[in-house]
């Protein structure tokens, strides 16, 4: 597994995360830095869902796209926390129901937006085909990552060869679930249990980053970088959805991680 972050930014202080996992691919992990949207969604809020002001939203996506791959036109999911993913051959008008995309036609930005869950990006570079994914809970254990895997397969990709890092997500330490969560977890495969660890009575801390790099190595791919990113933690760079729950806020915005050919 691979380790190490490289961070650049634009005339407008958006804050790009890359990983050297995927160097010479067009892409980048944002946080909230850089953005035009106000109070609760203060920063580089791209989520349509949100009830930020959509103007402010629209500017920030632009922002977003702009630092990544220039003027590409962005491509996002209804994300509906599924293990759903589609093949993307041009920009489309409307956002389809599915939780993963994938590529193989350059000047396509793929947008994956997340406020905890983990982004999932990857790519051959050999067969020219990349993809996204939004790996939450739900989405990790019903196989997101192994459906952006056939899907990449389909068009040529091998998955011997190809990259995946996964961006800022909500980090074990602040990620407590009940027993019943960990219990479908261990229902699911007994050696599941690695990847929680004891908290106060009836409750353990889950490390998805973990489960999701341990998804990608079981599906075979070989180079996985896990950018050990907490969403939860920082919150002066990243939207946390748990984080406004736990605070009784109103709404929360979304970061949004991107991946082109160019």
């Amino acid at each position: 597994m691979d380790s190490g972050v490289g961070l650049s930014g634009d005339g407008n202080g958006v804050e790009v995360i890359r990983a050297r996992s995927l160097r010479d691919v067009a892409h980048g992990f944002l946080g909230r830095r850089g953005g035009v949207s106000q109070g609760l969604h203060g920063g580089l809020n791209v989520g349509l869902g949100s009830d930020d002001d959509r103007a402010a939203v629209d500017e920030n996506r632009r922002r977003a796209v702009a630092a990544v791959l220039g003027r590409a036109p962005l491509v996002t999911c209804f994300q509906v926390h599924s293990a759903d993913c589609v093949t993307i051959t041009q920009d489309v008008a409307e956002r389809p129901r599915a939780d993963a995309m994938v590529t193989d036609r350059p000047g396509l930005a793929l947008g994956i937006l997340t406020a905890d869950c983990a982004p999932v990006l990857l790519a051959d570079r050999e067969a020219g085909v990349v993809g996204a994914a939004h790996a939450g809970w739900k989405g990790a254990i019903g196989g997101v990552t192994d459906t952006t895997i056939a899907a990449m397969e389909a068009l040529g990709a091998q998955r011997d060869r190809i990259a995946a890092a996964i961006g800022p997500c909500i980090a074990r330490a602040s990620y407590e679930v009940d027993e019943a969560f960990r219990r479908r977890f261990e229902e699911e495969d007994p050696a599941n249990e690695r990847f929680f660890v004891d908290a106060r009575a009836g409750h353990a801390k889950f490390d998805l980053e973990a489960y999701v790099t341990h998804r990608l190595a079981s599906a075979g791919v070989q180079r996985i970088e896990a950018l050990g990113l907490d969403t939860y933690a920082n919150e002066d760079r990243f939207f946390s959805y748990r984080r406004a729950t736990h605070r009784s806020e109103p709404d929360y915005g979304r970061q949004i991680a991107i991946i082109g050919l160019r």
